[in-house]
C-alpha cells in the first residue's frame, strides 16, 4: 500500500510488479507536503526527474506565495489601492486570469480577494484558537470583490483597486503547479507516476495491467479512513475539505474555506472531491463547489461535465452524473462536528 500525505484522496494497493524500480520522494512546498512516485527502469533518471519537478514547485511558490516580502503576489498586495500596476511573470498572469474566469463562472463563490481576511481568521502558522469579532469580519468582507483585481494581459501587469485588499492564490496555485510537474515528467519520458500536492493529485498511467484505485477520505475519519473509492487512469482528483485547518468551538467547526459572500467558513459541505480534466481547473473549482453545495452547484457541474462527490454539511453523500457507476461507496461517512 502507498500511504501519501494525510489529505482527502490517497492511492491504495499499488500493485507494482517491479518495486526495485519505484522511486518515491517527498518535499515541502506551497504550505503542504508534496509527493511524487515514479516507476521506470532507470532509478537515477527517475530521481533527476522528480527533483526537477520539485524545483518547479519551489520556483512557482517564490512567485505566488504571500509569506515572503519579495514575491509577485506580495508586491501586488502591498500596492493595493495606489493605482500602481505590478509587472508579473507569465505564470502568475495565467493563474490570475484563470482565477478571474472561475470567479465569473461561479458567480463569485471562488474569489482570490478572500486574502483580505488575512490575519483575522487564524488557521495557519498564526493559529491560536481565537475567533474574530463579527464587526471585524463584516468590515473585511467589504474588501472582497474579485472584480477589483485589474489585469492587463498585454502589458502583463496586475493591481488591486482598493487599499486594504489582498489576493491569495492558495486555492488554485497548487493545482497549476501539479499540472506543470506532470508536463515536466511526461516531457522526460515518464508514463506511470503520481504527483500529489496537498489535496491535488494527478494519477498517470496504470498499476501493471489495472487502473489505480483512489480512496476518498472520510471527513471525520483518519488520514486513511475512506468512505469511497474509484478506479482511475490518467485523471486528476482535487479535494477541498473542512478537516485540515480549523478551530473547534462547542457547536461548530470553523475552517479555512471562507464564503466570500459572508466572510465566514462555508457550511454547505464537509468535503468535495472533483475529478476533472486538469488539476488547475479542479483545484480552483473545488473551492466554489464546496461553498455552493450540491443543490446550487449541480447545474454547473453537469454543464461542465465534471465528476464530483460531496459530503454535505449534514453528512449526506451526493454524486454527480459523471461519477455515477464509477464511484464505489464503502460506508457512510462518520458523523460529528
Amino acid at each position: 500500500m502507498i500511504r501519501l500525505s494525510p489529505v482527502a484522496v490517497c492511492l491504495v494497493a499499488a500493485g507494482v510488479a517491479h518495486a526495485d524500480h519505484l522511486v518515491d520522494r517527498t518535499h515541502k512546498a506551497m504550505g503542504t507536503e508534496l509527493r511524487i512516485t515514479v516507476w521506470g527502469e532507470d532509478d537515477a533518471k527517475m530521481v533527476e526527474g522528480i527533483d526537477a519537478a520539485f524545483a518547479e514547485f519551489d520556483r512557482l511558490e517564490r512567485l505566488m506565495t504571500t509569506w515572503t516580502e519579495d514575491s509577485e503576489l506580495t508586491k501586488i498586495n502591498q500596492a493595493a489601492g495606489n493605482g500602481q500596476p505590478i509587472s508579473v511573470s507569465e505564470e502568475t498572469m495565467t493563474v490570475l486570469e484563470k482565477s478571474r474566469e472561475l470567479s465569473r463562472l461561479t458567480g463569485g463563490a471562488f474569489d482570490i480577494t478572500v486574502g483580505s481576511f488575512w490575519g483575522l481568521w487564524k488557521f495557519d502558522q498564526d493559529r491560536d484558537g481565537s475567533l474574530p469579532a463579527r464587526a471585524d469580519v463584516l468590515a473585511r468582507k467589504r474588501l472582497v470583490d474579485w472584480r477589483d483585481v485589474i489585469l492587463d494581459a498585454k502589458n502583463r501587469t496586475a493591481r488591486l483597486r482598493r487599499a486594504g485588499q489582498r489576493i491569495t492564490l492558495g486555492g488554485i496555485a497548487k493545482g497549476y503547479a501539479v499540472d506543470r510537474a506532470v508536463a515536466l515528467l511526461r516531457a522526460r519520458g515518464f508514463v506511470d507516476f503520481i504527483v500529489q500536492g496537498g489535496g491535488d493529485m494527478f494519477v498517470a498511467g496504470r498499476r501493471g495491467d489495472r487502473r489505480w484505485r483512489v480512496g476518498i477520505r472520510d471527513p471525520r475519519g483518519g488520514p486513511t479512513d475512506f468512505f469511497a473509492m474509484a478506479e482511475v487512469e490518467d485523471a486528476t482528483f482535487s479535494t477541498s475539505g473542512d478537516y485540515e485547518r480549523y478551530v473547534l468551538a462547542p457547536d461548530r467547526r470553523y475552517h479555512h474555506i471562507l464564503d466570500p459572500r459572508t466572510g465566514y467558513p462555508a457550511t454547505a459541505s464537509r468535503s468535495v472531491t472533483v475529478m476533472g480534466p486538469d488539476a488547475f481547473t479542479s483545484d480552483g473549482i473545488s473551492k466554489a463547489l464546496f461553498i455552493l453545495g450540491p443543490k446550487k452547484a449541480m447545474p454547473l457541474v453537469d454543464k461542465l461535465g465534471l465528476g464530483v462527490v460531496w459530503v454535505t454539511g449534514d453528512n449526506r453523500i451526493v454524486v454527480s452524473k459523471k461519477l455515477e457507476g464509477k464511484l464505489h461507496i464503502l460506508k457512510q461517512p462518520t458523523d460529528g462536528i
